[in-house]
């Protein structure tokens, strides 16, 4: 990524035009020809130089560093949209958005319980479960209400043989490549600190399969495939997997659909319970 120091400068005036002294507990004072604050009035709220500050209005001097315009973001009372615009005019990616961890959205609840005829869960960046519709644990098996790694699929995949036993053998290599891959990308986006994301690794790491896959660093962030689970009551079942991303980054739709041509609807049919509700987390969704 570049820095467009013209669209970068043009977007710092404007921003400081909009913010009142008294919005960030300043007088406004008898002199003030303009209703917005003065270019060392951000640098000082920045804890910047004003000149530095100065270049950057001026479409010159060096890249700013992420934490810079961190501290920009919050002198100019950006909000969380403007904040990413800014590190991406200055040539950055924008810092992580907002997380919500175990807890569901009411939207995103609501939107499984219209879904009765499609299965449908919500996962957590790691692998967790967080919410089923009916047809989804039907289909799949219901495991929201298990805590820690219990309820992770990764986990369940590497850990417990009888996870496997509902797919074809012949594809549960693919599977676990599938599976580590994605979450390799989870976990970078996450960060080296975070403390979940390395529980479950290192736990994860017991496993040679794992380890063996993981040590091959390869990176695939899951969006769709296809997949077969055999399922004990209505057999094979191919299924169309279409991962869709919530507002929260550590969150993702994902929906299991008919692939075209196919009998799955016929088989899923035979699945479907009266009156479709939702199965979620015991953390309060």
């Amino acid at each position: 990524m570049t820095i467009d120091r013209r669209e970068l400068a043009d977007f710092l005036r404007r921003s400081r035009d909009r913010v009142r002294p008294s919005d960030v507990g300043l007088a406004a004072g008898p002199r003030r020809r303009t209703a917005g604050l003065r270019r060392e009035e951000v640098a000082q709220l920045a804890g910047m130089s004003a000149d530095y500050y100065m270049r950057m209005e001026q479409a010159r001097g060096p890249q700013p560093s992420p934490q810079i315009l961190s501290s920009l973001a919050r002198a100019l009372r950006l909000s969380d949209d403007e904040r990413d615009h800014l590190h991406l005019l200055a040539g950055h990616r924008p810092p992580a958005g907002r997380v919500g961890g175990d807890q569901v959205g009411a939207g995103l609840l609501h939107l499984l319980d219209q879904l009765p005829g499609t299965a449908a869960q919500v996962l957590g960046d790691l692998g967790d479960v967080l919410a089923q519709n009916d047809l989804a644990r039907s289909l799949l098996g219901g495991v929201c209400t298990v805590s820690e790694h219990g309820r992770n699929v990764i986990w369940r995949w590497f850990a417990d043989p009888a996870a496997r036993e509902a797919y074809p053998a012949e594809e549960h290599d693919h599977y676990s490549r599938l599976h580590v891959a994605d979450l390799r990308a989870a976990v970078a986006r996450r960060g080296a600190a975070d403390p979940v994301a390395a529980r479950l690794v290192d736990r994860l790491r017991e496993v040679e399969e794992f380890a063996t896959l993981w040590d091959l660093h390869e990176v695939a962030v899951r969006r769709r495939s296809r997949m077969r689970v055999v399922h004990p009551v209505v057999g094979p079942v191919d299924l169309d997997c279409q991962v869709l991303l919530a507002q929260e980054e550590d969150q993702r739709l994902v929906l299991f659909t008919p692939p075209p041509g196919s009998d799955t609807a016929d088989r899923l049919a035979l699945l479907r319970p009266v009156g479709t509700r939702r199965s979620h987390a015991e953390a309060g969704v």
